[in-house]
């Protein structure tokens, strides 16, 4: 195995000078201009140096002329809710891995859970082979955090070191990147892509499954508007987000809904009424009411509470929300004296086959992050930003949720009749 330094004319004395011994040998040599030649022990990347957003992470300038191709021991995991798109993921990682980098594969099982546990399974051409149009994940997940264990993290970095592993690719969303980070600071080599159907994660302009899923609502919204049709009903569609109404907005305007509710923006359930009371006194007898799991009950602007299944929460701290749909349902017909039904689609937004669109995106993350692994870009996640694949610091991507903006919300806006104010008497 080669590694060439295009570097002019430093030799082997002053390259072991700049860079100390930071990794373990793996008997490869480094070859210099000059048939000069050291052992790859005694040389050691720079870790990659976190820039701004427009730029990314990259690796010192030295080290960005070189070419790294020795073989590796990387381990993988999807953690958080599952979505369609995490098998394309991990397909794409392992078959450039093998392909390109002659790397080897382990794959820990049940998201942090495995890591903890020390729980894997062997990643070969044989293990991914099929799998692209599989939804889930074949190393299953978890909402495991090892940071709520007392000594969870150091579990996590003595499995690491067990099993020789160079590197780890985490897939999740903000909760399992945040771990990520975590071990990033304790010294491990960590890399991380985004996952999450909501779309919300900061630093990224998509993340795969989030297509998936808005197309699923949009075909669920496509059958409930026949039958509303049919019965001169209100439908409430209750779809997921908790803190962004990506979903929301794409499938509500996709599927023609006349109402779009989203956590960005509390509602007055006052103001749905009427806006319903309009659009039949147009002649509409039916409309589609599209709700976020999120979305928040307020007569003041800027103020509410989402509506909570339990009062329970998971080991990331996240309530478990659910049943705004059937709440909002039940005021509207009693404002209106419209028969009105709540449909809650749940979990049908995870499940099944990737859209081509994320098999793609996942595709091509998948690979971002397993060259990422090769130019030493640690602590650092895979992005599209601009329709590129682009390496951020994981702080950066964790740091805040990606909520609406203001001009999607105008955009809304501009498709419905505006509520006229009641007269008082």
């Amino acid at each position: 195995m080669l590694i060439l330094v295009s570097s002019g004319s430093r030799d082997a004395k002053e390259v072991s000078q700049a860079y100390p011994l930071e990794s373990r040998p793996f008997g490869d040599n480094l070859i210099l201009p000059g048939d000069c030649l050291i052992p790859w022990s005694r040389l050691a990347l720079k870790p990659a140096r976190a820039r701004g957003a427009s730029q990314g992470c990259s690796v010192d300038s030295y080290s960005r002329k070189t070419l790294l191709e020795r073989n590796m021991k990387i381990g993988m995991l999807t953690g958080g809710g599952d979505c369609p798109g995490l098998n394309a993921v991990i397909r794409a990682v392992v078959r450039k891995g093998i392909f390109t980098y002659e790397d080897e594969f382990i794959g820990f099982m049940e998201g942090w859970r495995g890591v903890i546990d020390d729980k894997s399974m062997p990643l070969d051409l044989d293990a991914v082979g099929g799998i692209l149009p599989r939804g889930g994940t074949i190393l299953r997940t978890s909402r495991t955090n090892p940071s709520k264990r007392p000594d969870g993290i150091d579990r996590c970095i003595a499995t690491l070191e067990k099993n020789q592993i160079d590197a780890l690719i985490a897939i999740g969303g903000d909760d399992t990147l945040s771990v990520a980070q975590k071990l990033h600071e304790r010294g491990a080599k960590v890399i991380g892509v985004p996952k999450t159907i909501d779309n919300d994660l900061g630093g990224t302009d998509y993340t795969f499954g989030f297509d998936t899923a808005c197309n699923i609502v949009c075909e669920a919204l496509d059958r409930v508007h026949t039958t509303a049709e049919a019965h001169n009903r209100v439908m409430v569609v209750e779809v997921m987000g908790r803190d962004a109404g990506w979903i929301a907005l794409y499938s509500g305007i996709a599927g023609g809904a006349d109402v779009i509710l989203i956590p960005e923006r509390p509602f007055d359930v006052d103001k749905v009424a009427d806006s319903i009371r309009q659009r039949h006194e147009r002649g509409r007898y039916f409309s589609i009411v599209v709700v976020a799991e999120g979305a928040k009950f307020s007569s003041v602007p800027g103020q509410g509470s989402p509506v909570l299944q339990d009062m329970g929460k998971d080991e990331f701290g996240h309530v478990k929300l659910g049943g705004i749909a059937n709440i909002l349902a039940r005021e509207i017909e009693k404002r209106t004296n419209y028969e009105t039904r709540a449909v809650v689609l749940g979990h049908i937004q995870r499940g099944g086959s990737p859209s081509a669109f994320d098999r793609v995106l996942a595709t091509r993350y998948g690979l971002g992050a397993i060259d990422m692994v090769h130019r030493g870009e640690f602590g650092c996640m895979a992005a599209l930003r601009s329709n590129k694949i682009v390496s951020i610091p994981l702080l950066e991507a964790i740091s805040r949720n990606r909520t609406v903006d203001s001009e999607m919300i105008q955009i809304v806006d501009g498709l419905f009749q505006k509520v006229h104010d009641r007269e008082t008497v």
